[in-house]
């Protein structure tokens, strides 16, 4: 079957896999303190019923896989899934966003499972601020980083959402940490997404002052990292490090976008900034077979909206970052 190709001729071989909706922080951009109305486990796809729609993207041409959440790593059986999923042919990049809490005990299954690719969130260096955004603890994800970093997982991408008066300060902070130990980062700027997001955005900052900031301390040149996503890197000082600069808000990246996104629930999001959206559990649990799976997609993408109005409409998204997928 011919690849899956969206109304603008933009070909779709990136899906974000959301295996539920929970997560144990509470980043004040994502998810308000205090926050329990998630999905009942019975309304999460099974992991049969994921590896059914994951081998569908695959055979329509999607190649790279990225696992999220909420925070992935609280639902139980994990590797097994992942293990599963590096099975199925045509898949050929296996990657997971975390934000580490748990990464201690899960980094070496979740190498040997087939994940090789990490990124992780971590927004602050400082004990007090991490808490402050996330309401967790600082240690518990340097240790989760360390024992990713020692299973061999590479690269290791930090994602850092800038938030001005908030974290922003610490950007060459970040830099010397992810260049000591060998992680890439990526500095991201916030979104409007569901009130969380919105609220977050009144500290909005634009990259380009940290990157301008930056350049006055780091020789900054063009770089390149394979992967998927939208980031735009540069090198530094020469050296392996790579910062990339992911700007949904100063600099959308639309036009290239070559993704969309199934939630725990089976809804398959086909744009971030956007409510349009193709429920596939209902179809799932009716029955249907593959080829028929395989149409409904194709026709999912089909209806893919050409861009996202986060500017323009900061309020059209209602829904909490953590119910989309990251």
């Amino acid at each position: 079957m011919s690849e899956l190709v969206d109304p603008f001729g933009r070909k779709i071989h990136y899906l974000r896999l959301s295996v539920t909706d929970r997560c144990d922080l509470r980043c004040q951009y994502c998810m308000p303190e205090g926050f329990s109305d998630f999905e009942e486990p019975e309304d999460w796809l099974s992991f049969e019923e994921i590896t059914r729609v994951v081998r569908a993207f695959a055979e329509l041409g999607t190649h790279r896989i990225r696992i999220t959440g909420g925070e992935p790593l609280v639902r139980k059986g994990i590797p097994e899934l992942v293990e599963g999923l590096a099975a199925l042919p045509g898949i050929d990049d296996l990657s997971l966003s975390t934000n580490a809490t748990r990464l201690r005990k899960l980094a070496g299954p979740l190498h040997a499972a087939g994940i090789r690719r990490l990124n992780v969130s971590l927004d602050s260096l400082d004990p007090d601020t991490y808490r402050r955004i996330t309401k967790g603890r600082l240690d518990k994800v340097l240790d989760g980083l360390m024992a990713a970093k020692a299973a061999g997982f590479a690269p290791i991408k930090i994602n850092m959402v800038v938030m001005k008066g908030i974290n922003d300060h610490e950007a060459e902070a970040m830099v010397e940490f992810c260049m000591e130990h060998g992680f890439t980062l990526r500095f991201i700027e916030t979104m409007p997404v569901g009130d969380t997001g919105r609220e977050a955005s009144a500290q909005y900052i634009g990259l380009d002052v940290i990157r301008a900031r930056l350049a006055e301390r780091y020789t900054l040149t063009d770089g390149h990292l394979s992967g998927g996503g939208p980031a735009r890197y540069v090198r530094v000082n020469d050296s392996p490090l790579h910062i990339g600069f992911i700007t949904p808000m100063s600099q959308h990246f639309c036009d290239t976008c070559n993704r969309v996104r199934l939630s725990a629930d089976g809804t398959l999001y086909l744009c971030l900034g956007q409510d349009d959206h193709y429920a596939l559990r209902p179809l799932l649990r009716a029955g249907i077979g593959d080829a028929e799976l395989r149409e409904h997609i194709a026709h999912a993408i089909s209806l893919k909206p050409e861009r996202h109005e986060f500017r323009e409409a900061p309020g059209k998204v209602v829904r909490f970052m953590s119910m989309t997928g990251g």
